[in-house]
């Protein structure tokens, strides 16, 4: 079964991740409400995929995802944010971010995402 690690301020959207990823058959090993706390968990879990959202307290999710992404290289991260500006996503993709989904989402495409990538599907979303 894929570990996923979620990451968001908000908790609604913590459960709302969670519930579509258990129905899509993942196990949630973490959660986290800043990007501080989100490296300190990734070290510990070490999930197969991240769902990180952008803008959250203390430190925003492009600064987590280079910092998970610089302690682990192969870290499979997903950028979740109402902000959906091309710049932003640059420059996730350029840090290292696998993909980019867009809030408010349908947790069928969300479910399909987890499916493809436990497939191995190269291009995820």
């Amino acid at each position: 079964m894929k570990r996923l690690m979620i990451v968001d301020d908000a908790l609604i959207m913590r459960m709302k991740i969670r519930e579509t990823a258990s129905k899509a058959g993942w196990t949630v090993v973490a959660e986290a409400s800043t990007g501080c706390d989100a490296i300190r968990l990734f070290d510990e879990h070490r999930p197969d995929m991240v769902t990180l959202d952008m803008i959250m307290p203390e430190m925003d999710g492009l600064s987590a995802l280079k910092g998970i992404r610089s302690r682990h290289p192969e870290a499979v991260v997903v950028m979740i944010s109402a902000v959906s500006q091309k710049e932003n996503l640059r420059e996730c993709i350029s840090a290292g971010a696998m993909d980019f989904i867009v809030k408010p989402f349908d947790p069928q495409q969300l479910q399909a995402f987890f499916e493809r990538f436990e497939q191995g599907t190269e291009e995820i979303v």
